[in-house]
């Protein structure tokens, strides 16, 4: 069926972005845009929205690598018919602390909410709970459904496998995913650890990102097709690979490997699924990813008691350590994305790289769909006062009554 993703791109060309499109757009307005550009492409309000939520808190967390930047991706699967859109998961088997679920090929963010909240479920009555799901899609950036354990007090993990784009120790090609590992637990005052990492020594979308902002990347994060490190990112579009976490096997990337073949038993093998050379090319549509996931979680309260002041301290020595650099303290996993986070809030909305801003004028234009419009001031804009905006100047036909409607269904107030 060909490089359908390319293909897209292409079509997005003809549409020449307008100067001054702004580079900040309120988190709603984000969200906004990316349900109506995937249910263009066929998917349902509900699905959508679910996985707009995915999208926009990668973003908001400051990994751009999984948010708008997959747009086009999840864009492209749904016009092609690789990926639907409208089902939900259903479970395969299942036993008091265990179950095996088929995502129906439906969005990965549908399918993780699902077994991540059916981990949590049999975790509060058994005390740890595994849930594995084949026939799933990206399911976005993995700390999502570990860090939804942790909100209930539990020990979350998330693992998914992924199209080969990492080196095999001492191989000539790809041999799995970045497969990422995620790991959350909980510490006082909701501020817990957040660990999500990808077993390649950087995830693939952040290349992409480093193509988008036509910059370069440090040498050994990715080798060319002539099995050489490389600095230039444009190679990820093509036949370039991503080194293993660790990098070469001088530098222990034999590590990084092992760890990734691991999640690929969590994951492929484990739920019988595709897993590593079976998983289809990302460029190449022809028929669905079949991805796989796993999702584990553990009531520390049937352990020693006091976990999250103990979690806290173990946080706090080590926020406490003497920098070698003073202006870079000590931090833990999550206190990168924590304070992220605090920007978009204190400035009212997500800042995008203008190359980002355009490629999305592009998207919207060749679906058919607002635009987004960027925030005007700091803080948070009128929700309404801006989708009436689009209403006179883009020609949107969605009247008042429509609009109050999908805010509710967003979980976003609506204004007067």
């Amino acid at each position: 069926m060909g490089h359908f993703i390319m293909d897209f791109l292409s079509e997005k060309k003809q549409f020449t972005p307008p100067e001054g499109l702004g580079t900040k757009f309120a988190v709603h307005e984000v969200t906004r845009f990316i349900v109506d550009c995937l249910m263009a492409a066929g998917a349902s309000r509900e699905v959508a929205a679910a996985h707009a939520e995915v999208m926009v808190a990668a973003d908001v967390r400051g990994h751009y690598s999984h948010g708008l930047q997959r747009i086009d991706l999840y864009v492209t699967e749904l016009r092609h018919g690789v990926t639907d859109g409208r089902v939900t998961p259903t479970i395969v088997r299942e036993s008091a602390s265990s179950a095996l679920v088929d995502g129906n090929n439906g969005f990965g963010s549908v399918v993780g909410n699902f077994c991540m909240d059916l981990a949590i479920e049999k975790a509060w009555k058994t005390g740890i709970a595994c849930v594995c799901a084949k026939g799933s899609n990206h399911y976005g950036i993995a700390g999502w459904y570990s860090i939804r354990a942790a909100k209930q007090g539990l020990i979350g993990f998330s693992f998914t496998n992924a199209f080969p784009g990492v080196l095999g120790t001492r191989a000539k090609k790809a041999a799995f995913g970045t497969n990422p590992i995620a790991v959350a637990a909980p510490g006082k005052n909701n501020h817990n650890f957040e660990l999500d990492m990808a077993t390649s020594v950087v995830a693939s979308g952040k290349v992409e990102v480093a193509h988008l902002k036509e910059e370069s990347i440090p040498l050994g994060w990715l080798m060319d097709e002539n099995g050489k490190l490389t600095s230039d990112p444009s190679g990820i579009t093509g036949d370039a690979i991503l080194m293993p976490l660790g990098g070469t096997e001088e530098h222990s990337g034999y590590k990084g490997t092992g760890l990734g073949m691991m999640v690929e038993i969590l994951c492929g093998i484990l739920s019988g699924g595709d897993y590593a050379h079976n998983i289809r090319d990302w460029k190449t549509f022809n028929r669905p990813a079949n991805l796989s996931h796993c999702f584990i979680a553990i009531n520390p309260a049937l352990y020693a008691p006091g976990f999250e002041d103990r979690m806290s301290d173990l946080m706090d020595s080590c926020r406490s350590m003497e920098p070698a650099d003073p202006s870079k303290p000590v931090l833990v996993a999550g206190d990168p994305e924590r304070a992220h986070s605090k920007v978009v809030m204190d400035e009212g909305g997500i800042t995008y790289h203008p190359n980002q801003a355009k490629q999305c004028w592009q998207t919207a234009k060749l679906l058919s769909v607002a635009p987004m419009t960027p925030c005007v001031r700091k803080g948070q804009a009128s929700v309404y006062k801006v989708w009436t905006k689009k209403s006179e100047v883009q020609g949107c036909k969605q009247d008042k009554k429509h609009c109050v409607q999908y805010l509710f269904l967003l979980k976003v107030e609506p204004s007067h």
